[in-house]
């Protein structure tokens, strides 16, 4: 493809994915990130994040309403993905936890 040859969506989230996955730095993905989407954007995915990472520990939808202060409806779509079979979202928490862990270790 020549340079003048816009990408599609679906292109430009592959170069995007093979971008941040081939890096190692937290800092540069973080700050990539808060460049890219607006400081809402920013808050929603954090948003998203932390209430996966509360599923995950068992935090009934019901406390994670209460502790983010987000809709049941918003909660039960991240506890469906969670359960989905090959679930990226299960997927991520588990590479997360992975790293997390090696670096309590080092």
């Amino acid at each position: 493809m020549s340079d003048s040859t816009p990408l599609t969506s679906a292109e430009a989230l592959d170069e995007l994915a093979l971008a941040l996955a081939r890096t190692n730095d937290e800092f540069l993905v973080r700050e990539f990130l808060k460049s890219i989407l607006t400081s809402r954007e920013v808050e929603e995915v954090a948003t998203r994040w932390a209430l996966v990472r509360l599923i995950d520990r068992g935090v009934s939808q019901r406390g994670v309403a209460r502790t983010l202060g987000l809709s049941l409806c918003k909660i039960t779509r991240g506890s469906k993905e969670l359960k989905k079979r090959d679930s990226p979202f299960r997927r991520m928490v588990e590479v997360y936890k992975s790293l997390s862990a090696a670096r309590s270790r080092a």
